[in-house]
């Protein structure tokens, strides 16, 4: 008895988006090329000083590290089942998010970052 339809591994997955974490984002050739071949998905400029980026790193760090590190997946339906345990058991006992950041400084970042981006179109 093999493993469950859902659970087996699709063919042809060779049309997956390149790592950014591994890349230049989108300054590296092969990103750019993907990006151009898939009209679909765009990248957009994120001040890394970002105070809201920060809490949702934060919390895909808690699900890594609690759930995902040492976890041992069959298929990608059992990934999905945990991460939705996770989120469901976090949302039990949710702690808001406070906004610390000035308003200000985050509008010049953001205008920084679109002049860097429209300087190498």
């Amino acid at each position: 008895m093999g493993a469950p339809k859902s659970c087996m591994a699709s063919k042809g997955q060779k049309n997956r988006a390149p790592d950014p974490r591994q890349l230049a984002a989108h300054k590296y050739p092969k990103v750019r090329q993907w990006l151009d071949r898939h009209p679909r998905f765009t990248f957009h400029f994120t001040p890394t000083s970002c105070s809201w980026l920060n809490a949702v790193e934060g919390f895909f760090a808690k699900l890594a590290k609690r759930r995902l590190k040492r976890g041992v997946f069959r298929c990608v339906v059992d990934l999905q089942a945990t991460i939705n345990r996770f989120v469901a058991e976090t949302n039990l006992d949710p702690k808001p998010f406070t906004w610390t950041a000035d308003p200000d400084k985050i509008i010049a970042a953001v205008r920084r970052g679109h002049q860097a981006l429209d300087s190498i179109h």
